[in-house]
C-alpha cells in the first residue's frame, strides 16, 4: 500500500460536527467539521489511554476524548487536560497526528504522509465535476459504495483491464462474440496517472437504454463504442464510455481498509437522461458492474500484486496494468510502501495498527519523539524494559513523570 499521497477517504457531506471514523491504509482516522465547517483528519488514538476519538465530541475547534475528556485541536496538540491540577503544564507528547485535508469533487481528501506541501503529489482532476446538471452544467451526478475482500490493488488493475469484459461482463456490456482487444497506446498525461482508449462492441442493450442503438442487431456486427479505461495514482479509476447519445464517466476511489479489504466509493456521471427519474437505474447499472467484478477478483490469487513482473504471464492487452506495476516498483525505491516503520504492535503480538507519520514529524524536528506508539521492531527488550521503568520510577519520584 502507497503512503505520501491524497486519499478520497469520504464523501464530503456524511463529514459533520459529530467525529466520523475512517480506515485507510489501516490507518484510523477521525473526521469532523468545527463549527465554521472546516474539515479536520486527526488519527483516532488518543495518546493517553488509547481511546478512541471518534467516539467524542466537538468542542468550539477541538475534539474531545471520551475516555478522560482530553482536548485536541486540529492541528493535534492536547490543549487541555482535564484531570490536571491548575499550573500544571500539559506534555509535549500529549499530542496526535494531524493530516493535510482538502475538500474537492465531492469527497474529502486527506494526505497519508509526511512529505512537506511543496513535495505532494496533486490530487487528480476530475473535470466534469466543474459541469455539473445542478450547477447550470450537462453531467449528473449519482454516488455509491461498495466493498470487496480484495486488495486494492488488483480492484485497480480490474477496473483497466479490457479483455476480461467480454466474459466477466457478458450480456451487460460486454460482448462474447468479440472477446479481441485492438492494440493501443497508453496515453500518460503525467507521472501520477495512464490511460488505455479502444473500441469495443457493446451486446443489445435492454430497458431504457435500448433506445442508445437499434434491437436485433447481431452483437458480432455492433457498432463499437470508443471507451477509456485508466488508473490514478494512488488508488483511483477512470472509465469513460462514449455511447451514441452521450458520455457516461465513472470515477472509483477504491480505499484500502487493509491488504485484503477495500471500500469502493464510486461516481457515475451522465450527459444523458439527466432527470432524477433515471438515477436510480444508473446506481443499478453501476452495482451490477461490481456485482460482477468482486466474486472474481476476491478469490485471485495470491491476494497481493507480486513484485516481480516475471511472476505473472503479461500479454499485448495488458499494457496499462504492466505499467502501474513499473510505475509502483519505482514508488517503492523511493520509500513510498507502507513499512514496519508505519506500523505499531499492540500487547498481543498478532496485534498490530498503522500510525502514518504526518509532516509535523518532520516540519517540527524537536517533535520527533513526542508521540509515544513505537513502530513494529522498537519494542524494547526486557532489559531495557526494566531500564525504562526504574526511569519512570525515578521520575515519579522527582516529580517529573510527565517529561519522559
Amino acid at each position: 500500500m502507497l503512503k505520501n499521497f491524497w486519499y478520497a477517504v469520504e464523501f464530503a457531506d456524511r463529514v459533520t460536527t459529530t467525529p466520523l471514523r475512517v480506515t485507510c491504509l489501516g490507518q484510523e482516522l477521525v473526521l469532523y467539521r468545527t463549527p465554521k465547517g472546516r474539515p479536520v483528519a486527526l488519527s483516532d488514538l488518543c495518546v493517553h489511554r488509547g481511546a478512541a476519538l471518534s467516539g467524542g465530541w466537538v468542542k468550539n475547534d477541538s475534539i474531545v476524548c471520551p475516555y478522560h475528556g482530553w482536548e485536541y485541536e486540529p492541528d493535534g496538540a492536547c490543549v487541555k487536560i482535564p484531570a490536571n491540577q491548575p499550573g500544571r503544564g500539559i506534555p509535549k507528547k500529549a499530542r496526535v497526528d494531524s493530516y493535510p485535508v482538502q475538500e474537492r469533487y465531492g469527497f474529502l481528501w486527506v494526505f497519508l504522509g509526511d512529505l512537506p506541501e511543496a513535495e505532494r503529489p496533486p490530487i487528480p482532476v476530475w473535470p466534469e465535476f466543474d459541469d455539473l446538471v445542478g450547477d447550470g452544467g450537462r453531467f449528473k451526478a449519482v454516488t455509491g459504495e461498495y466493498l470487496w475482500k480484495s486488495n486494492y490493488e488488483r480492484i485497480l488493475e480490474n477496473g483497466c483491464d479490457i479483455a476480461h469484459t467480454p466474459f466477466v461482463h457478458a450480456g451487460a456490456f460486454g460482448n462474447p462474440e468479440r472477446p479481441d482487444v485492438e492494440e493501443y497506446e497508453l496515453e500518460i498525461p503525467d507521472q501520477w496517472s495512464a490511460f488505455a482508449t479502444v473500441r469495443l462492441h457493446p451486446p443489445a442493450p435492454k430497458g431504457i437504454w435500448s433506445l442508445i442503438g437499434r434491437r436485433g442487431r447481431d452483437l458480432k456486427d455492433r457498432p463499437p463504442v470508443a471507451t477509456t479505461a485508466g488508473w490514478m495514482l494512488p488508488n483511483m479509476i477512470k472509465l469513460h464510455v462514449r455511447l451514441p447519445l452521450g458520455n457516461l464517466i465513472i470515477y472509483d476511489t477504491n480505499i484500502p481498509v487493509d491488504e485484503t479489504t477495500t471500500l469502493v466509493k464510486w461516481v457515475a456521471l451522465r450527459d444523458f437522461f439527466t432527470g432524477n427519474w433515471a438515477d436510480k437505474n444508473a446506481i443499478q447499472r453501476v452495482e451490477k458492474i461490481f456485482g460482477q467484478d468482486a466474486p472474481v477478483v476476491d478469490k485471485v490469487r495470491p491476494e497481493l500484486l507480486p513484485f516481480d513482473l516475471g511472476a505473472e504471464l503479461h500479454v499485448k492487452s495488458d499494457l496499462i496494468a504492466v505499467h502501474y506495476r513499473r510505475r509502483r516498483q519505482e514508488l517503492a525505491e523511493q520509500g513510498w510502501l507502507l513499512g514496519d516503520e508505519d506500523r505499531i504492535m499492540g500487547d498481543v503480538p498478532r496485534r498490530e495498527a498503522t500510525v502514518i507519520a504526518s509532516p509535523a514529524r518532520r516540519e517540527n524536528p524537536e517533535l520527533a519523539r513526542a508521540w509515544v506508539h513505537k513502530a513494529k521492531g522498537e519494542h524494547p527488550t526486557v532489559a531495557e524494559a526494566e531500564r525504562i521503568g526504574k526511569a519512570r520510577r525515578d521520575a515519579e519520584d522527582n516529580g517529573t513523570l510527565e517529561e519522559l
